[in-house]
């Protein structure tokens, strides 16, 4: 994205929240900030909403993990992105550095332990004061516990292409083959 602002292309770019711990608003808001590009901050079930009213041309996402056949697990509402996505015939793209595919795995939902990280997390936000001091705040009444699963699968048959620093591949076995074939196992 911040090629293609230094390109001259005209982009905007909708950062999600990305709830509970808020790396949207707080990172990737900064890095779209300092690079200028354009931006919104939205809440995270927004994006659906932005993609059925033709706001969206492109969804691309990120990962932390990607399987040898291509599906990838990332942040929580990343599969509900590319259902969104594909419901509205929008291109949904991961980008990946290649040290995040896991040639051994196969099948993304079978094979990926998803954390469950502290319901805290979900049950109170922290946020800055006007003074400049941070405070966290409980949003849910007392005794309400927090389901908080940190990370969500995305099968490979709801992507368009894994975008990594080799080129842009389709996410299948063959796709990622293609790229690094040096690192293709054999069953």
């Amino acid at each position: 994205m911040y090629h293609a602002v230094e390109a001259g292309l005209n982009i905007h770019v909708w950062v999600d929240e990305t709830r509970p711990r808020n790396q949207g608003a707080q990172l990737t808001a900064w890095e779209m900030d300092s690079h200028g590009v354009p931006h919104h901050l939205i809440v995270d079930n927004a994006g659906g909403h932005l993609m059925q009213h033709g706001q969206v041309d492109i969804v691309i996402v990120g990962t932390d993990r990607t399987t040898s056949h291509g599906d990838v697990c990332n942040k929580i509402g990343t599969y509900l992105k590319a259902l969104a996505a594909r419901d509205n015939n929008i291109p949904f793209y991961v980008a990946l550095p290649s040290p995040t595919i896991d040639w051994t795995l196969k099948d993304g939902v079978t094979e990926i332990p998803i954390e469950e990280r502290d319901g805290d997390e979900v049950t109170k936000v922290q946020g800055k004061l006007s003074d400049g001091s941070v405070t966290q705040v409980q949003i849910c009444p007392d005794g309400t516990p927090g389901g908080n699963p940190a990370f969500d699968v995305t099968p490979r048959h709801l992507i368009t292409g894994l975008i990594t620093e080799r080129g842009v591949c389709e996410a299948s076995p063959e796709g990622l083959a293609a790229l690094f074939p040096e690192r293709v196992l054999t069953d």
